[in-house]
């Protein structure tokens, strides 16, 4: 009896020694918590991180800027990377939210692309800050059955008269419009449109461009940025103001469902917003070597390809487009050729008085008063 005894003790003991080895291991994860927007990262790239480097990440999603902004300025918000696009990044720098980079610890950012780099220099003067994750244009989206059948066969999407005339986005009305949720986007394409600075910042010009908006107002069914990309996808609607990757995406979505869809992407001829999504770390982060980590690692080429693959965004990775599919590298509405990406124009940060005056437009505009 005592033999037994003394046997179960020695396995007991194995057994809760294993146990708390397991339970210190766990406790010690190594974790990085990583706030991106919506339907942005490729399935599996964040698990196969986690399966080379053992840091486990702690994933959430935002679909507006001013979303993200109230989580950083409120201050510990517990995030290790973000993705500010570039104009709240540079307001957002100058508020001390990001910490400075160190980029010996960023050994892929030998990838960047020279073009990019020097076109977020303008909000991050020096690379001082950020990283690009992704760009883009903000453009329209459209359903092209839908749109021939308003229109006839010959019809051709290549302006924002199409949008921004009240008498052309009134025909979309029946079979559904959306439009970006964000006054950084629209107004500033209203803006262009009206033959005024996109970065205007006087006071009657932004009133112009917000009764331009206010004009359409009553065919808009919806101001959202993300649930265009499935109403797109699913003929649920038949026209959209927004990302140019967002469409593409719901092109790839409707090709796959099989259904008959067919989405189409046009940068207006008049010319349209270029956007650049960024990689940084926020001052008060508490992961701070994992947030390193992963900010390198999805800056290696091949992850960074097989994003752009998955998204239909360009990517700030110069390397990374000997291995993007050709379908994705070729499309002139995701890496814009020469001529176009000459009519693109950016939109800087705004003064606070200039951005309370740009709210409440905005305000005016959506709830149509």
């Amino acid at each position: 009896m005592r033999r037994a005894r003394r046997q179960f003790g020695f396995v007991a003991a194995i057994v809760w020694t294993f146990l708390a080895a397991a339970f210190s291991a766990n406790a010690q994860q190594r974790t990085v918590n990583f706030y991106n927007w919506s339907n942005y990262i490729a399935p599996g790239v964040l698990e196969e991180f986690t399966k080379e480097t053992g840091i486990k990440v702690v994933y959430d999603t935002f679909d507006a800027n001013e979303t993200l902004e109230t989580r950083l300025l409120a201050g510990k918000s517990g995030y290790d990377v973000v993705v500010p696009t570039a104009y709240f990044l540079q307001r957002q720098i100058t508020a001390h939210i990001f910490q400075k980079l160190d980029k010996s610890k960023l050994p892929n950012l030998a990838n960047a692309w020279p073009v990019v780099t020097e076109h977020l220099a303008t909000y991050d003067p020096g690379n001082t800050y950020a990283v690009n994750y992704m760009w883009g244009t903000t453009g329209i989206g459209y359903n092209v059955k839908a749109v021939q059948k308003i229109l006839g066969p010959d019809a051709k999407i290549d302006s924002w008269d199409m949008i921004f005339k009240p008498e052309n986005l009134a025909k979309f009305k029946d079979c559904g419009v959306h439009m970006l949720d964000s006054a950084d986007d629209i107004f500033p394409a209203a803006l262009s449109y009206l033959g005024l600075d996109p970065n205007s910042t006087a006071h009657a010009d932004l009133e112009k461009a917000a009764d331009l908006v206010v004009k359409i107002r009553p065919y808009v069914r919806k101001f959202h940025s993300s649930e265009y990309l499935s109403a797109l996808a699913t003929g649920e609607i038949c026209l959209v103001v927004g990302w140019s990757g967002d469409i593409m995406q719901a092109r790839s979505r409707a090709a796959e469902a099989k259904t008959g869809v067919e989405i189409g992407y046009a940068i207006p001829k008049e010319g349209a917003q270029m956007f650049f999504d960024n990689l940084a770390i926020p001052a008060d982060a508490g992961h701070v070597a994992e947030a390193y980590e992963l900010i390198n690692y999805l800056y290696r080429p091949e992850v960074a390809a097989r994003n752009s693959d998955f998204l239909s965004y360009a990517n700030g990775n110069l390397a990374s487009q000997k291995l993007i599919d050709p379908k994705i590298l070729n499309d002139k509405n995701i890496y814009p050729d020469e001529t176009t990406m000459k009519k693109l124009f950016v939109v800087t940060a705004r003064d606070p008085a200039t951005q309370r005056i740009i709210n409440r437009l905005w305000t005016r505009v959506k709830t149509g008063r």
